[in-house]
């Protein structure tokens, strides 16, 4: 029997544009109540006006620390998750520190990850490894830092760099992750058929702006 998939419930319904609107936002808001979709991903200034806006609905609030560089300090980090629980976040996306991860400085990609799910404690964590600027052994070791960490998901991208989502970077991740972590693809993902080719090799969550496009 041919599985069904309710792509829109993977959908994380995303508008992180430096000049969103009010409106702009409160249409995502009104867009995710009428679809379906898991969460709405916006920028931390607009926490708590979705907070508002989707009370009494069961469309999550998901959104962006370090991003979209990853550069911030651990501190700043971690202000950042608790200002954004305050105002109501139900999942955090952060994009891990980019240039220690080319070093080889595992450790402490481990320890900050860790630092942030410790503020997060049941909420969900993702962590963005933005892979387009990865080489193929940097997505290996940012899947043992996750694997070793307490995160809850690898992201693939910011939607804000030089590429997104990539089928053969999600084959690698696959390979390489335990299977108690999920991956979320993000970035560049327009179409149904992309979504679906994405989620039936497992990916549990897709990050895009498009998302009444794909469900129509």
């Amino acid at each position: 029997m041919k599985k069904i998939y309710k792509v829109n419930k993977y959908i994380d319904h995303t508008n992180l544009k430096q000049f969103a609107s009010e409106k702009d936002i409160s249409n995502l808001c009104d867009e995710a109540i009428k679809y379906s979709f898991f969460s709405v991903c916006v920028n931390p200034d607009y926490v708590s006006f979705c907070k508002n806006k989707l009370k009494n609905t069961n469309v999550k609030i998901c959104t962006v620390i370090g991003f979209p560089l990853g550069s911030n300090t651990t501190e700043t980090k971690i202000y950042e998750t608790k200002d954004a629980i305050k105002n109501g976040a139900d999942e955090m996306d952060m994009v891990l520190n980019i240039s220690w991860l080319k070093q080889k400085k595992l450790t402490k990609v481990i320890d900050e990850i860790n630092e942030i799910k410790k503020i997060c404690k049941n909420k969900i964590l993702k962590v963005i490894i933005e892979t387009c600027l990865l080489t193929k052994n940097d997505i290996i070791n940012a899947c043992k830092c996750i694997n070793k960490s307490k995160a809850d998901f690898i992201k693939t991208s910011t939607g804000f760099s030089t590429g997104g989502a990539k089928i053969e970077n999600i084959k690698l991740m696959k390979m390489h992750l335990d299977k108690t972590k999920l991956i979320k693809a993000s970035g560049g993902i327009k179409t149904k058929e992309q979504a679906l080719e994405f989620i039936k090799l497992g990916v549990k969550r897709i990050g895009t702006s498009n998302g009444v496009e794909i469900i129509k």
